[in-house]
């Protein structure tokens, strides 16, 4: 398991920062680099399970760990789904249970979001790739 690390400088306030983060549909947007059809069934509510999927019945199941709004947002991923089905033994088993998803945001405008990453080496390169274009479209669209 490593750690990644990215950032982004967003020249919005915070408030404007954190509702591009979480709601639906500038959710959907900011995650197209993910899979075209990205989205969240649940809700962002402290210890809520949250599911995030592509669409296509694959995705992961997770747990809201911690939620201070407009500052920071904590996932914890608990299972993957495939085709509609929540798997959390698989997960585990590949050592990837419990991986940690959290996003801080500082300053505001401009707002610095910081997000790290607990991710099994061998995807390492492909969130290295995938996450720079989404926050790039995070910062795209609070901007607007």
């Amino acid at each position: 398991m490593v750690k990644e690390q990215f950032k982004v400088s967003i020249n919005a306030p915070r408030e404007k920062v954190w509702n591009s983060l979480w709601q639906e549909d500038t959710y959907r947007e900011w995650t197209k680099p993910f899979s075209p059809d990205s989205h969240y069934e649940g809700d962002w509510s402290k210890g809520s399970e949250i599911r995030f999927t592509d669409g296509k019945g694959s995705g992961m199941i997770s747990e809201i760990a911690d939620n201070v709004p407009n500052e920071y947002m904590a996932i914890k991923h608990l299972g993957e789904i495939k085709d509609g089905v929540v798997d959390k033994t698989t997960y585990a088993d590949k050592g990837w249970g419990d991986t940690m998803e959290t996003y801080r945001l500082t300053g505001n405008n401009p707002t610095e979001v910081t997000v790290e990453l607990d991710i099994v080496e061998e995807y390492s390169a492909m969130f290295r790739d995938m996450f720079p274009k989404a926050l790039n479209k995070l910062k795209e669209i609070a901007e607007r």
